[in-house]
Order: structure tokens, then C-alpha cells, then sequence
């Protein structure tokens, strides 16, 4: 201690060094492990689909070519898919969000006295539901089915990012501020609105993530509400492009000689990579704007006193 602070260097044991490098030579293979394969899909999907097929290609692109994204691109229903798409993830995170709120704000007020009991009732559903055909005559009743609420509606809340609010609302705002807006005269809603949401934008940022990017990747709940294709997300629009594509290979197949075969072979291999390219790049993009409150809202309960 008194070394540091007459600004002196500790030296570092022969052991500290030994697992310093040792930790480095780890962290790099897991970086690759995690890296290339991520790498990997983008490289494929702007090279060659000889060059692909070949396995040619490894670390970099073999003969660059926009041809699996002019495919992509040509399907036109794909832009149907992004806009709706769009409309899930804005809209159902707003919606989660509100009720997620609306339901972690009351179970983490000690005034709140039905808060332990209503609490039970919450935890319950996390290991009970009542299943898939239940559900799908609950959101027929309610004339869900084929409409766009039936993406937003059924799912408008999670128990589990409900208890994550809700720890965050009791261990990281101080009920002295409570009663400090108590004595200011607001009531709950201005305390909640004025006081807690805008120190919890760490926790509705993680929070936020969370549901956007469930929205952004659901395909299941379309496939079992949805009819109508002005309504389809894209992931659906993206699994019924490369299905459509296996299919016209393999019907069209007997008429076409062995060159186009291993052509559109090929051409479908690579297309699989430019599908993800476009599913995924829209969320990674937001990613880098919230970072910074995502990894406040991560550290939750980490650290306690």
C-alpha cells in the first residue's frame, strides 16, 4: 500500500505472469471459437458459389459476388416481411414494456400488501401453462387469429424479465426517494414516471433487448396464428425462400442438365448465408447504442451493500 502511493511499481510474482499469459492464450482461442464461425457466414455469403461449395473459402472471400443477395433481393415479398417485422419488434416491445413495468412496479412496493401473494401466482405460470392448443382457442375467442395483435398480444408479458424489473426497482432505487416525492406531494404515477423510469434505463434497456430481439426472430407464433402473408414477419418470408428454393431445385431437376443442377446446388448453399447476413445485421446494428446500459443492466445483484 505504501508502495502505491509513493507511486512505486509492485512487482508482480513469476506465477502472476505464468497465468497472465496463460488467460491471453485462452481468451484468443475462445475468441476465435466465437469469431469464425460469425466470420465465416459473411465471407460465404459475398463469394463465389464454386468457391463455397469447394470449401475454398476460410478466412477471406474467394471471387466477391452480390449474386446470393440479387437472389435475395429479388423476392420481392422480402420487403413485406421486413416492414411487418419492423411493426412486431417497435410495437410488442412497447407493449412488453409497459406491462412489464406495470407489473414490477407494485411487486417491488413494500406497501404493496397483495405484492408476496400475487408474486406466487406469477411464479406459477413459469411452470405451468396450459399449452399450445388452449392458448391458440384462448386467442381464437378473443378474434386474435390473423391479425397483428396475435404476434403482440399473447406474449405481452414475461414472468421471468418481470422479477429481473422488479429486483432492479427494490435493490437499486432507494425508498428514501419515495419518501422524499411523497413529502413533494406526487402520487405513485408521478413518482413512477418523475422518479424510477428515468433511473431505470440501464434495467429497460437490457429488458428492451430482450423482447426486440424475440420479436425480431419470431417465426413460431406466425406459423400457428397467421394466414395471411400481408402479415407474415420476415423470418417466415426467409424459411419459406430457401424452402421454396430445395423445392424448385428438386422439382425442376429432372429437365436440367448436371451443370445447372450443380449450379443451383450451389447457389442455394450460399443463399442460406445471405439469409442470415439479412436477418441478423438489423439487430446487431442496435446493439452498440444501448451497450452501455446494457452492461449496467447485466450486472444486477452482483454486488451487494
Amino acid at each position: 500500500m505504501k508502495a502505491m502511493e509513493h507511486g512505486m511499481k509492485v512487482k508482480r510474482s513469476y506465477s502472476d505472469k505464468i497465468f497472465d499469459v496463460v488467460n491471453i492464450i485462452v481468451m484468443l482461442i475462445l475468441l476465435v471459437i466465437f469469431t469464425w464461425p460469425l466470420w465465416f457466414v459473411v465471407i460465404a455469403s459475398f463469394s463465389d458459389p464454386n468457391e463455397v461449395w469447394m470449401g475454398n473459402v476460410l478466412l477471406l472471400p474467394k471471387k466477391i459476388t452480390l449474386i446470393a443477395y440479387e437472389e435475395l433481393l429479388n423476392y420481392s415479398s422480402i420487403w413485406t416481411g421486413y416492414k411487418n417485422t419492423i411493426f412486431y419488434t417497435v410495437v410488442g416491445t412497447l407493449v412488453n414494456l409497459v406491462m412489464t413495468v406495470c407489473a414490477a412496479y407494485p411487486l417491488s412496493r413494500k406497501d404493496f400488501v397483495p405484492r408476496n401473494f400475487l408474486m406466487i401466482l406469477f411464479m406459477i405460470t413459469m411452470y405451468f401453462s396450459g399449452g399450445l392448443i388452449p392458448t391458440y382457442l384462448v386467442v381464437n375467442k378473443l378474434h386474435l387469429l390473423n391479425t397483428r395483435w396475435a404476434m403482440i398480444i399473447p406474449g405481452a408479458c414475461s414472468i421471468y424479465n418481470v422479477i429481473i424489473t422488479r429486483t432492479y426497482f427494490m435493490n437499486s432505487i432507494p425508498h428514501e426517494l419515495q419518501e422524499a416525492a411523497t413529502l413533494d406531494g406526487a402520487n405513485s404515477f408521478q413518482y413512477l414516471m418523475k422518479v424510477v423510469l428515468p433511473l431505470s434505463k440501464p434495467i429497460m434497456a437490457v429488458i428492451g433487448l430482450y423482447y426486440a430481439v424475440g420479436h425480431w426472430n419470431d417465426f413460431y407464433t406466425a406459423l400457428i396464428y397467421l394466414n395471411s402473408e400481408k402479415l407474415l414477419p420476415l423470418q417466415s418470408f426467409l424459411r419459406d425462400l430457401l424452402m421454396r428454393a430445395q423445392t424448385t431445385m428438386n422439382v425442376n431437376m429432372s429437365g436440367m442438365d448436371a451443370a445447372s443442377i450443380e449450379a443451383k446446388m450451389k447457389l442455394a448453399q450460399t443463399l442460406k448465408y445471405s439469409v442470415i447476413i439479412v436477418s441478423t445485421v438489423p439487430v446487431l446494428c442496435i446493439y452498440p447504442f444501448i451497450q452501455k446500459y446494457f452492461v449496467k443492466g447485466v450486472m444486477i445483484g452482483s454486488v451487494k451493500g
